[in-house]
């Protein structure tokens, strides 16, 4: 086995150095699914959240989610996102949200941690909104679906993949 990237020779966790790694336009794509029981679902349709629109305020989670990947995650390096952009559309036939985020930066290190940080976060930020409805959903399916820059340059999902 070689040595580990995430430890040091004397066995403690260190943060990856990326001080010589070039800067390049990094960006990543996630997507996640919240399953829904039928009262939410109906609930959200019809606009009547006691609280407000689910989700619209998931998208914000997702964005302050994303933003935060670093605190949430251990040895995740600090970057400076130039955009976070989450969707949380209702899809009819599955009773479920689609949660998608995309993230970007130009940057040393990937974003691909900050766009399922983001998904994650505008999942459980839904959740949170309609626990008290019920208390029953689903997040299911979190995954990157592409990602692009850096030494190791495009990568997309395969589809099917995990599913």
């Amino acid at each position: 086995m070689g040595e580990y990237t995430h430890f040091d020779a004397d066995g403690r966790p260190t943060l990856v150095d990326v001080g010589d790694k070039s800067v390049t336009k990094r960006t990543a794509l996630a997507e996640g699914w919240l399953y829904l029981p039928e009262e939410i679902f109906h609930t959200v349709s019809q606009g009547a959240v006691k609280k407000g629109d689910p989700l619209r305020i998931a998208e914000l989670g997702g964005i302050m989610g994303a933003k935060r990947t670093p605190e949430l995650i251990p040895l995740c390096h600090n970057i400076r996102l130039d955009n976070v952009k989450v969707r949380c559309d209702l899809d009819g036939e599955k009773k479920a949200v689609k949660i998608t985020c995309e993230a970007s930066a130009n940057e040393v290190t990937g974003v691909e941690m900050e766009a399922l940080t983001g998904v994650s976060a505008a999942a459980l930020t839904f959740y949170d909104m309609c626990k008290g409805i019920d208390k029953g959903m689903v997040i299911k399916d979190i995954r990157l679906l592409s990602k692009t820059g850096g030494k190791s340059g495009e990568w997309v999902a395969e589809k099917g993949y995990g599913k």
